[in-house]
């Protein structure tokens, strides 16, 4: 089991601290919150504070964490994340549903040979965390369901807080029938051990000036000159390297062009072909300036594809990466008619970009030479 030690605040003030925190976040972007995100914050503070308190005493147990889902852009990662800052205590940790499992999976290879080296990992996992923080969670394929499930049955058991936000109502979490059945224990725990609350119809903090950050640009149409474009953004010069193969976890990954802590790979190879998070993960850590061009409609794509590059978008974006993607068509034209149920966040995320359209850009350059668009 964790430590028991104390938060730094006494606990009868935690509520206070949380509410602080959540107001000077306001405050640092000029925001004001609305119904909805106070519901929230209140709701995290309530928790936590009881959550801490029912730890020491003989009280009924408390919830064992927070679920909060809702809409994309309604600030549920903005109150988790000032509830994370404002919690007391260093055992915390706040990780995205990718990098998390993937951080899982490696842990698991120190008790290879072990009678069940899961839990052996999520348990190693919570001797160092009172508080888990578990950002975008969703449930998309067999192997994460079954792992998810064994995962949130150990933590609880272990006396984890847990903290989770989600575009989907627990009964959504995983929408495909053929291994639902398998995760539905997992989703009947979710909502009986936790406070579900909903976070909807507010404030769309991403549509606020300074709401969302520009973490890179959607070049269109990439036929009259994105490549040019392209070798500039990522600065390569001849000391970059063209056209290599890596090895990425046992398997070729084509790359156009590598420089330190840059990459150029095509949409074909890094979502048409069958590459995981592991390896979007991998890359991104190497070379956080990634440029990927031949980004296609999704919905001439088939399923797969897209939900690799909805995969790439959420862990790129929450990487912190600079990202430079580059199609023939517009990002309107890209996002249109996508019937993947998570591509909302995508759409949210893309629009985030700094869209530039070639022959504007190239008008721009014209006129600050001096050379009229009639003359060139």
């Amino acid at each position: 089991m964790i430590s028991d030690r104390g938060p730094d605040t006494p606990v009868e003030r935690i509520g206070e601290r949380i509410h602080h925190g959540f107001t000077a976040a306001l405050d640092a972007r000029g925001f004001r919150a609305d119904t909805e995100q106070q519901r929230a914050i209140d709701t995290l503070a309530r928790w936590l504070q009881g959550w801490l308190a029912g730890r020491r005493g003989w009280l009924r147990k408390p919830a064992a964490g927070v679920y909060l889902w809702g809409g994309v852009g309604r600030g549920k990662s903005f109150v988790m994340d000032a509830f994370f800052a404002a919690a007391p205590f260093a055992a915390k940790r706040r990780v995205h549903f990718h990098a998390f499992l993937q951080e899982l999976q490696e842990r698991m290879k120190a008790f290879a040979g072990h009678p069940d080296p899961l839990v052996l990992a999520i348990r190693a996992l919570a001797q160092d965390i009172r508080l888990l923080c578990f950002d975008e969670f969703h449930v998309h394929d067999i192997g994460d369901a079954m792992l998810l499930r064994r995962l949130l049955d150990v933590l609880v058991e272990e006396g984890v807080g847990l903290v989770m936000t989600s575009n989907y109502a627990p009964a959504g979490l995983c929408p495909n029938q053929l291994y639902r059945q398998r995760f539905t224990p997992a989703i009947e725990m979710i909502e009986k051990r936790f406070t579900v609350l909903t976070l909807d119809a507010g404030i769309d903090y991403r549509e606020l000036p300074g709401g969302g950050q520009r973490w890179g640009e959607y070049l269109w149409p990439q036929s009259a000159g994105g490549l040019a474009y392209l070798e500039t953004w990522l600065a390569l010069d001849d000391q970059a390297q063209r056209d290599r193969s890596l090895t990425v976890n046992h398997h070729p990954l084509q790359v156009r062009a590598l420089a330190p802590g840059r990459a150029w790979l095509e949409f074909a190879e890094l979502c048409g072909n069958a590459h995981s998070t592991a390896d979007f993960l991998w890359l991104l850590q190497r070379y956080p300036r990634l440029a990927l061009t031949g980004v296609p409609a999704l919905d001439s794509q088939p399923t797969d594809a897209c939900q690799r590059f909805i995969n790439l978008i959420d862990i790129a974006y929450d990487a912190g990466a600079n990202l430079l993607l580059c199609s023939e068509s517009s990002l309107e034209r890209l996002c249109r008619g996508s019937p993947h149920q998570d591509f909302g966040r995508t759409r949210s995320r893309l629009s985030q970009l700094q869209a530039r359209e070639l022959s504007v850009i190239e008008s721009a350059s014209r006129h600050a030479t001096g050379v009229s668009d009639k003359e060139f």
